[in-house]
């Protein structure tokens, strides 16, 4: 399986945005925008160039690229189906993306990153609706139910992510109960619904050239 070997901090450094792909550090002083807050590489200190429309449109899509975890293909591909669907292409694009599996088990506070998520799921500790799914990307629906193993619910990493979530962080639209570590998708997210700062109008602009 094909993924980003980057390093994480220098993508956050990057996007001059906290991505919070490294979980619970990003919370921290050790955050590398909290020590050096500007891009990676010989220049990136002292970068003045005017960006470009195209620019910030790229900008725009690599940050959802990496906030995801998705490769350029894969992002592709999952713009062009949210253009086929009904209603804004770019909120279509943004709900698909939460709707992921890897997303939602991040979103219930089960993993501390969507990577240690991708991780998780792919070494068979999590089901759907009672069936163990391996596919970090699988797209789940409304009502679907999310839950640990049973085997695998004495793990230290799925406790500690329990443990340590905040139960504000949890967004309107998951129902989650720590006690039996399941979730379930209450409901469909509208954009307000989706904690991402991003402006997805730009991507659509980028892939409409």
């Amino acid at each position: 399986m094909a993924r980003n070997v980057d390093s994480k901090c220098k993508q956050c450094r990057r996007e001059g945005v906290k991505l919070f792909l490294k979980g619970d550090r990003c919370l921290t002083l050790k955050c590398a925008l909290e020590r050096r807050n500007y891009p990676p590489g010989e220049h990136g200190l002292n970068q003045r160039r005017k960006v470009s429309d195209y620019g910030l449109q790229l900008r725009e899509k690599q940050k959802a690229r990496r906030t995801y975890g998705i490769l350029e293909r894969q992002f592709r591909n999952y713009y062009r189906k949210a253009a086929r669907l009904k209603g804004v292409t770019g909120e279509n694009l943004l709900r698909m993306l939460e709707l992921r599996l890897d997303n939602l088990v991040y979103r219930m506070g089960m993993a501390t990153s969507r990577s240690q998520a991708r991780q998780l799921i792919l070494h068979r500790h999590f089901e759907v609706n009672g069936r163990t799914v391996t596919v970090p990307s699988y797209q789940c629906k409304g009502s679907d139910r999310i839950s640990v193993r049973q085997k695998s619910r004495k793990l230290d990493v799925i406790k500690a992510a329990l443990e340590s979530r905040d139960p504000n962080s949890t967004v309107s639209w998951l129902k989650v109960d720590k006690g039996t570590m399941t979730g379930s998708v209450v409901s469909v997210p509208s954009r307000e619904e989706i904690p991402v700062p991003l402006n997805e109008q730009l991507i659509v602009e980028l892939y409409s050239k």
